[in-house]
């Protein structure tokens, strides 16, 4: 009896530690992991071109012009039908990107056709990534007025194999543009917004490892326009780092899952071994 009572006591010990674990780990994981809000603006509302914490009111032209922008931010430019569209946004490892983007089209009157726009999306290498939900591309009648793009991208990996199309951590590229319209349409004015927001995702899609910079600096690209002198403008704009600064890459909630899992089988195998294990008593009697 006093066997059990043992059992019994350590058993109830070890559920104490397991719940004291989770109860640790999710504040710590509640503390240090990044949100959109947290990501998304700044309180001095210095990040906005206008200063009043809003998105920035222009676009680049290209990916050394692309204009900076928080997730949770709204960037808007007005441009002209044809042009290419760029803006750049911070995605950190275990995050889900949506781009959203709405365009204001002329007046149907002064329109001479129907139009296709698309929305596109590079990570810091100025690899396209797919999107796995949404519709990147949209085509619009010619008296529509506004349409809606949006693009959910993969989870960002903290690491990746050289051969692969991973997203990983750093600046991502969005580009928006008209892929097909009437020749007379070129030209006319059209006013674009683009946004982004993030979601944390964890457990099976979390991964060891880490890069050693995020993909936001032009040490990767920097030959990709010029021959890297330094006279040379950067090869692409950068995004601006996140508030909570860029993850560290080698924390991942299955650290968590993973002592979890230990003490639950170290539980299970104490329970079966006082359940199976022949009492004093029995053995006496016998």
């Amino acid at each position: 009896m006093r066997s059990i009572r043992k059992t019994s006591a350590l058993t109830g010990s070890l559920l104490v530690a397991v719940t004291a674990l989770l109860t640790t780990a999710g504040s710590a994981l509640a503390d240090d992991t990044p949100t959109p809000s947290s990501s998304s603006s700044s309180s001095d509302g210095s990040d906005g071109a206008d200063g009043s914490g809003g998105g920035p009111t222009e676009a680049g032209t290209s990916f050394r012009t692309a204009t900076a922008f928080r997730p949770g931010q709204q960037a808007t430019a007005d441009a002209s039908t044809g042009d290419y569209l760029y803006w750049v946004f911070p995605v950190d490892t275990g995050q889900r990107a949506t781009v959203t983007a709405k365009v204001t089209l002329p007046d149907s009157a002064a329109r001479k056709g129907s139009a296709t726009w698309q929305v596109d999306v590079y990570d810091g290498l100025r690899r396209h990534q797919p999107c796995v939900y949404g519709a990147r591309t949209r085509a619009v009648a010619a008296d529509a007025d506004t349409l809606e793009l949006r693009c959910t991208l993969r989870t960002v990996r903290a690491w990746a194999e050289p051969w692969s199309n991973d997203p990983l951590p750093g600046s991502y590229y969005v580009r928006l543009t008209v892929v097909n319209a009437q020749e007379e349409d070129l030209g006319l004015p059209v006013r674009a917004s683009v946004g982004a927001s993030l979601s944390d995702k964890g457990g099976s899609v979390a991964v060891g490892g880490a890069l050693a910079v995020p993909l936001t600096a032009s040490a990767v690209l920097a030959d990709a326009d010029g021959d890297g002198s330094d006279d040379e403008p950067p090869a692409a704009a950068v995004a601006s780092e996140p508030e909570g600064g860029w993850a560290s890459g080698w924390w991942s909630d299955r650290w968590i899952w993973t002592a979890v899992g230990g003490v639950l089988g170290a539980l299970a195998g104490i329970g079966g071994y006082s359940l199976t294990r022949p009492s004093r008593v029995s053995r006496r009697v016998s």
